[in-house]
């Protein structure tokens, strides 16, 4: 694909058929499957969204799923409309906006795109690692998006600060009311006057 480099960081142009940091399901299918799968899971964030607004919960919450609502949303419309309005694209050749014969794709079919990468660091597994001896690795090797971005930042801000946007209510924190935990002493005390501690003083003694 087409990419410009800074030696760290990569503005580099690529298409993936599939999920954030170009993880995917293949075929046609789990294409299919992905593309509606992603409308239900907007649609749940943005329920959950409009009821914290209502709730007027922690601004910091609803910033953080506003972030997740609003990437999970940029990769869906590129998802549904990106095939229908753009031309294949190759090594070769970029892709063309509205071409003549149409898009490379029907709708909910569309590749979704990246176009950061940033290979901070590279260099070789060490012979004593399990599974990946000597191989080379890359860190951060996924190419992503504005989206991903989006998506991360939010998820990133909830565990950083759940305690604070998810408070636990303190114990005895409530005022409880006598009348609903002692009904029958506030009823005898209410049928009957109080004790005189004089009482007896009151009352004649016949001897």
């Amino acid at each position: 694909m087409f990419s410009e480099n800074a030696e760290w960081a990569y503005l580099h142009f690529t298409e993936n058929n599939g999920m954030a940091f170009g993880m995917e399901f293949e075929g046609e299918n789990g294409k299919l499957f992905l593309s509606i799968f992603r409308i239900l899971a907007v649609a749940a964030i943005a329920w959950y969204l409009l009821d914290l607004i209502k709730k007027q919960a922690h601004k910091g919450l609803i910033a953080a799923i506003g972030l997740v609502f609003a990437g999970a949303l940029g990769n869906i419309i590129d998802s549904c409309f990106y095939g229908l309005i753009f031309s294949e694209s190759s090594a070769w050749e970029a892709a063309k906006f509205l071409p003549p014969e149409g898009g490379y794709a029907g709708f909910l079919h569309g590749r979704v795109v990246d176009m950061f990468y940033f290979p901070i660091a590279e260099g070789h597994f060490p012979e004593w690692f399990p599974f990946w001896s000597g191989e080379p690795f890359t860190f951060f090797s996924p190419v992503f998006n504005l989206a991903d971005s989006s998506i991360t930042v939010g998820v990133v801000m909830i565990i950083l600060f759940q305690k604070k946007y998810f408070p636990k209510k303190e114990e005895g924190s409530a005022i409880v009311n006598d009348s609903e935990t002692k009904p029958e002493q506030n009823i005898a005390e209410t049928i009957l006057p109080p004790e005189n501690p004089n009482s007896e003083n009151l009352n004649p003694v016949n001897e």
